[in-house]
């Protein structure tokens, strides 16, 4: 028995069917059939949908700098323990980096529960926290504590914190939403209203005593505005401001004159010996290209802040130029990865605040590695994330817990149809 040529399966007596014409091809054409794919598992815990969702390479590369982070301290840490100790040796070698796992213990958790958080929800932290560390700074010359010269801190012991440094990233997310409702009403006076508020902040950084704060915020201010489309008049006005600020500093602002002549004429008399920047410079080039290894660094015991400000100097002597080129190029591609991340947002708010967080890192880094390789004046500026200082790490890590939020994408959203037809309307 046997069916007609349109079959796709001919029978004859006694056998096993065969295929027809039809089923033929479709045998041929079997192999290049996608198989058909199991399905994966559903994760439905916070967790994995932020593992999912979050920027694996900037985590990654964050990571990586608290690993060099606390190699470095641990070479820097029995410089400072040996110069607070004194003659009694109270305090152990190791003493900064045992306080620093303490940090990076307490900031992790945050950066990841602020980077779980939604954008709209993100973004009225920032706001809230800039509004309560504003209100800290104001306190500060009031009842802060003084420390080398400076009032920068509230509280006492181990309680004692730097508002500066947590009000810097909520403070660029501020400025970024309000410079972003010109999208929706450019009538609004937002930069008038973000221009006095920096004027502001300025004002008690530069009373504490902390010009390199204040470079920090206004200079995040200034390309914010560049960044959000301010006029040529407007950005011309502000680069005139700076130059006149920059004028009346010098004239008179004792602190900041100090700096700038130390640094413009570096010879000192022999009984003074060398500054500050100068022993940096001498420490970071006394290792050479390798280095003189972990632990061998001899100049690093002649700095004055060899576990926070000068820390860069440190792992250039025990490590060499060539670990600080490394350190640099990671900085580096955290700020082009952020920025890669924005090319197809829209938002002008995420364009803006994201930008912003990104360039205060960036901004901070390079001030301290040109401190110490002697370009810069010094600013009393930590590394970020490789320094030792607990209010430097946590802000930090709040930091980037918002940069990490504003960066989430679902990879799955944009190749959904429902998406596409909605987003073509």
């Amino acid at each position: 028995m046997s069916g007609d040529g349109n079959d796709d399966i001919t029978l004859i007596d006694g056998d096993a069917p065969r295929p027809g014409r039809f089923g033929q091809l479709e045998m041929a054409l079997s192999p290049l059939r996608p198989r058909p794919r199991k399905p994966m598992p559903r994760e439905k815990s916070a967790l994995a949908i932020w593992f999912w969702e979050i920027d694996r390479v900037l985590l990654g590369l964050i990571v990586v700098l608290i690993a060099i982070g606390l190699v470095a301290v641990a070479a820097a840490s029995p410089v400072a323990a040996a110069k607070l100790s004194g003659a009694d040796g109270g305090l152990s070698p190791l003493y900064f980096l045992y306080r620093q796992l303490m940090w990076i213990a307490l900031g992790l958790p945050i950066m990841v529960v602020v980077s779980m958080l939604p954008r709209t929800q993100a973004r009225r932290l920032a706001v809230g926290l800039a509004l309560l560390f504003a209100l800290m700074l104001l306190l500060v010359p009031l009842i802060g504590t003084s420390v080398n010269g400076a009032t920068r801190w509230l509280g006492a012991g181990a309680f004692r914190f730097q508002p500066s440094e947590f009000l810097k990233p909520v403070f660029v997310v501020s400025i970024a939403w309000l410079l972003s409702l010109r999208a929706r009403d450019p009538s609004l006076p937002v930069i008038s209203l973000t221009a006095m508020l920096t004027g502001i902040v300025a004002l008690l950084l530069m009373r504490q005593p902390d010009f390199g704060q204040t470079v920090i915020f206004c200079a995040c201010w200034a390309a914010l505005l560049l960044i959000g489309g301010a006029s040529m008049r407007v950005m011309t006005a502000v680069g005139c401001a700076a130059l006149g600020m920059f004028v009346l500093v010098y004239l008179f602002y004792e602190n900041g004159r100090d700096r700038i002549n130390a640094f413009l004429n570096p010879v000192r008399d022999a009984a003074e010996g060398p500054d500050q920047v100068q022993l940096a410079h001498a420490t970071i080039t006394h290792g050479g290209l390798t280095g003189v290894g972990p632990g061998g660094g001899s100049a690093k015991f002649n700095l004055p802040e060899a576990h926070t400000d000068y820390i860069f100097s440190v792992i250039g002597e025990e490590f060499g130029l060539i670990a600080c080129v490394a350190i640099a190029l990671v900085y580096l591609a955290i700020v082009v990865r952020v920025l890669l991340r924005l090319l197809d947002e829209e938002d002008p708010f995420i364009i803006l605040a994201t930008a912003g967080l990104v360039i205060e890192m960036g901004l901070q880094a390079i001030i301290n590695m040109g401190v110490n390789i002697h370009i810069f004046p010094s600013k009393g500026m930590t590394l970020p994330f490789i320094s030792y200082g607990g209010s430097s790490m946590i802000a930090l890590c709040g930091g980037v817990g918002l940069l990490l939020a504003f960066t989430r994408r679902n990879p799955y959203m944009s190749r959904s149809p429902y998406v596409m037809t909605w987003s073509g309307r």
